[in-house]
């Protein structure tokens, strides 16, 4: 195996420049030509289009940065944005106080050494994660039905009853609903990447840990979960860019207008009702591309935040 690594490194070095740029055009230029297609040129044309406004005759002016104050100032398109961003913000929370904790816990239990089944159980937890958003939220619809559910003969059932209530009608519970009902879709990703990243750490650490006299739930907090930080921190930049383009779950259970009374609504189905229109709304290219490009805006800092404030001190660790 090496001596074919070696050879192959060898005719690489060996080649001409010219072979040596057909090599890269032929291996990466379809990929090249896919990701500028479906996302470079589409990322462009948004924030192009957020440039110009339009006209009552259908005709588009240059108007540059004036949707954004338009955006963020004007009574009509600022409440129901800062509402929006208040609830990406409060769903984004949400999964990261619930879900990647939850996952940890998870991971952490499935790494155990002699936990039967854990197969199983790793199949069964991630298996939401597999299906369809649609047939999620009809079926937590159904779940959760005031008419016809069986939420409220389970709660009956233990006597708690009285804690029922209509949760995806009422606007000071239908975000939080939705929220858990995708932290408990999507659960089984941070425990996948967790789960994996435990299953890296040498065994020889922990056997030094318990031999130094650490139980098991010592030698998680005081060896693993120092050594799965780096994967921690990319849960949580995959939570905020996931959340933040949040959109099908929440269109699938409350429709466009995320009802009641835009209390579930969000940036994604802002820009839809936007961009595509709703009901007695119109389409509108270019204020929906405006709020594309903030929630680009916004995914872009966040991350930017991230690799200069937390990955750049985050301490990494080789074997």
């Amino acid at each position: 195996m090496a001596d074919a690594k070696a050879g192959a490194g060898n005719a690489i070095v060996g080649m001409g420049r010219g072979s040596y740029a057909m090599l890269l055009v032929f291996f990466l230029g379809p990929a090249v030509v896919i990701y500028t297609v479906f996302s470079i040129y589409p990322l462009l044309a948004t924030i192009f289009n957020s440039l110009y406004l339009r006209q009552p005759d259908g005709a588009y002016i240059f108007n540059g940065l004036g949707n954004f104050q338009t955006l963020l100032t004007d009574t009509t398109w600022s409440a129901p944005f800062w509402n929006a961003f208040r609830n990406n913000c409060y769903f984004f929370l949400i999964h990261m106080l619930v879900q990647n904790p939850i996952g940890l816990a998870l991971a952490a239990m499935l790494s155990l050494p002699r936990l039967r089944f854990r197969a199983t159980y790793r199949t069964l937890i991630f298996m939401p994660t597999m299906l369809s958003v649609v047939i999620i939220g009809f079926t937590w619809q159904l779940i959760l039905s005031p008419l016809w559910g069986i939420s409220k003969m389970f709660l009956n059932a233990f006597g708690l009853g009285f804690l029922f209530a209509p949760w995806l009608g009422q606007e000071s519970t239908a975000l939080i609903t939705v929220s858990l009902i995708s932290v408990w879709q999507f659960v089984g990703i941070p425990m996948i990447l967790i789960y994996t990243a435990l299953l890296a750490i040498p065994e020889e650490l922990i056997d030094a840990a318990t031999v130094d006299g650490l139980n098991q739930f010592q030698a998680f907090i005081w060896v693993k979960l120092p050594l799965i930080f780096p994967t921690i921190g990319l849960v949580s930049v995959l939570t905020f860019v996931n959340n933040f383009n949040a959109f099908d779950l929440i269109y699938a259970m409350k429709g466009a207008l995320a009802g009641p009374n835009f209390s579930a609504d969000i940036m994604g189905t802002l820009f839809y009702r936007t961009f595509f229109g709703n009901q007695l709304q119109l389409g509108d290219l270019s204020m929906g591309s405006t709020i594309a490009t903030m929630m680009f805006l916004i995914i872009l800092i966040g991350i930017m935040c991230y690799l200069f404030l937390i990955q750049r001190r985050m301490q990494r660790y080789s074997f």
